[in-house]
């Protein structure tokens, strides 16, 4: 088997070989826009040797791991953090790099991570591809409100009623005034069917899994944030308790404690910057409409600030989705197994 390590780069890569067979080593730049990684690759398969490639979780390689697909080759990626402790040395270049993926393959200790598969990225991208456009749109919405209200039209939501927008339309304005107001209204006219078919096609996907309609069963929840939530995770299984979930999707706060004096900071941000900014959402929409959660909320305010209630909350909700979906459960059956310490009847309190 061949053994390369690579240092993954959008114009190049550094790669260090081994063949484990004949110990054969050594070590190359390949550039990409010029077809050399390509034709390096595809040479390797008439040779009827097994490959296998490893390298860090890095952007603007999807084509490269469709190349090692097609050609049957192993691809491991390795987490980066990982990877960055296990390097000795306190020198790092491109071929070090390479040379540390191989020798962690060769000692059978690259730190690899599960990969999702090309059904999974591409409905991401679908999810992606609305929670872009909407903030777009919502720019416009912004600067047509800040022209009414020049004017001393302040209507709020009603500006995108039939009657408030054609009185946005009525407004006399000066010329570059009205140019602006005309092609923000055309923009916000082509914007909003695309994004209302790609809402469409969320909530057609989220009807096929089973597991996202029993997560969309809780207060805040939609189709959105629940098919999210099931893509980015993958399974339930991969995590032991709700605890690793806060931690997966970077909603634990940074902690720097030493000498019996605890730390800690803001929210660590490592995981789904997609699924963590949905999971805010939902948590302060599950707030505004529902009693238990609006009560958490408000205390949490009242203590702390505002800011910090929201993500505790954003916490508190990815946790209660891991577990109606570990238990198979819906919104209404998983407050049964939720805390009741201290409850008459249940135990675990005083009687």
């Amino acid at each position: 088997m061949m053994i390369i390590g690579v240092d993954y780069h959008p114009s190049f890569q550094a790669i260090a070989f081994c063949v484990e067979e004949t110990g054969e080593c050594g070590e190359q730049e390949l550039s990409h826009s010029e077809g050399q990684a390509e034709k390096f690759y595809r040479d390797l398969q008439p040779r009827g040797i097994r490959v296998r490639v490893g390298m860090e979780a890095t952007g603007y390689s999807r084509w490269f791991e469709r190349l090692l697909a097609e050609l049957g080759f192993q691809l491991w990626i390795g987490d980066p953090a990982e990877i960055k402790a296990k390097r000795g040395k306190k020198q790092k270049f491109d071929r070090e790099d390479a040379r540390l993926r191989r020798r962690l393959m060769l000692e059978n200790n690259f730190p690899q991570i599960r990969v999702p598969s090309p059904e999974n990225r591409d409905l991401r991208q679908l999810l992606w591809h609305r929670h872009r456009m909407v903030p777009l749109r919502t720019r416009i919405m912004n600067q047509l409100q800040a022209l009414a209200m020049n004017e001393g039209q302040r209507r709020k939501k009603k500006l995108w009623s039939e009657a408030g927008r054609a009185q946005l339309e009525k407004l006399p304005l000066a010329a570059w005034a009205a140019r602006r107001r005309r092609d923000r209204l055309e923009l916000l006219d082509r914007m909003n069917p695309p994004i209302e078919e790609l809402t469409a096609a969320i909530e057609r996907e989220a009807r096929k899994w089973p597991e996202v309609l029993r997560l969309m069963t809780h207060p805040g929840v939609g189709p959105i944030t629940a098919l999210a939530l099931v893509l980015i995770i993958g399974t339930p299984e991969r995590f032991q308790c709700g605890k690793q979930i806060g931690s997966y999707v970077g909603l634990i706060p940074c902690e720097d404690s030493r000498a019996g004096h605890q730390r800690l900071g803001h929210i660590t941000k490592q995981g789904s910057s997609l699924l963590r900014s949905l999971l805010g959402e939902a948590a302060q929409a599950a707030a505004r409409w529902d009693a238990d959660w609006r009560r958490r909320y408000l205390h949490l305010a009242l203590r702390r600030q505002r800011n910090i209630a929201k993500m505790a909350m954003a916490r508190r909700l990815a946790v209660r989705m891991y577990w109606m979906w570990r238990k198979g459960c819906a919104y209404a059956q998983s407050l049964e197994f939720g805390s009741h310490a201290g409850q008459l009847g249940t135990g675990q309190g005083v009687k």
